[in-house]
């Protein structure tokens, strides 16, 4: 599977996000993710207004569903999402209900492993109730609570081959990466790379970040897509 490098709009402002987008596909962005927050702030408005600019781009909606997985998934398709987020988390019947909608409609779903106990076997749970992707994500409450107790701020890079050794889906590592580890994810296996707070948007404003992003990204695609088809089980 060749390398994919997915910009993550944690953004409130949709016209930002939209500016966001065109400039990140301009670097060579290969996906676009609708973030929590623009979801919230914009909702399903927000996911049809990226579908519109960018028609031909998959777009990742990062609702973290919980419940309610068939409707959510349902109206995030019918949005123009092409991708949907589940939580291992959720009971398991929420995450079949997720799947379900996304054969359905056409979306392909990826099961997010954050604030699991034991992030491996989460992992693994979800390949098995047949979500097409996994997340390996360390919360950003989880990483500040723990640096502001003075300890050291666990990276999803940890687990992260343990993770992808487990599952034959591709896997993507989600949280507090340095653009050093971001583009470093290939060599553990996994394939998507994400790039989001606080790599390419201020992570505690939730506002774009400053200086030169455009070339920093196009740097970044190039770096990651050099490592050509990464192996997959």
């Amino acid at each position: 599977m060749k390398p994919i490098v997915q910009i993550s709009l944690d953004l409130t402002n949709i016209d930002e996000a939209l500016e966001t987008a065109a400039m990140a596909m301009r670097a060579g962005v290969d996906w676009l993710e609708a973030g929590t927050p623009l979801i919230l702030a914009e909702g399903l408005h927000g996911v049809k207004k990226l579908r519109e600019a960018f028609p031909g781009v998959p777009i990742v909606a990062d609702l973290k569903t919980m419940d309610g997985g068939y409707l959510e998934a349902e109206m995030m398709a019918k949005a123009g999402a092409t991708h949907v987020v589940v939580m291992a988390r959720a009971h398991a019947e929420t995450i079949k209900c997720v799947v379900q909608a996304g054969r359905d409609f056409g979306a392909k779903v990826m099961g997010d492993n954050l604030g699991c106990p034991d992030m491996v076997e989460a992992a693994k749970w979800l390949e098995d109730l047949g979500c097409d992707y996994v997340i390996h994500h360390i919360g950003y409450d989880e990483r500040r609570g723990i640096v502001a107790q003075g300890l050291r701020m666990p990276s999803p890079l940890d687990q992260l081959k343990q993770v992808v050794d487990a599952v034959k889906i591709p896997v993507q590592a989600v949280g507090g990466l340095s653009l050093e580890q971001a583009i470093q994810c290939p060599l553990f296996g996994a394939p998507l790379v994400v790039l989001g707070a606080p790599l390419t948007i201020d992570a505690d404003a939730f506002k774009t970040a400053d200086g030169n992003l455009e070339a920093s990204l196009r740097l970044i695609c190039e770096k990651i897509h050099a490592y050509g088809d990464i192996a997959m089980k």
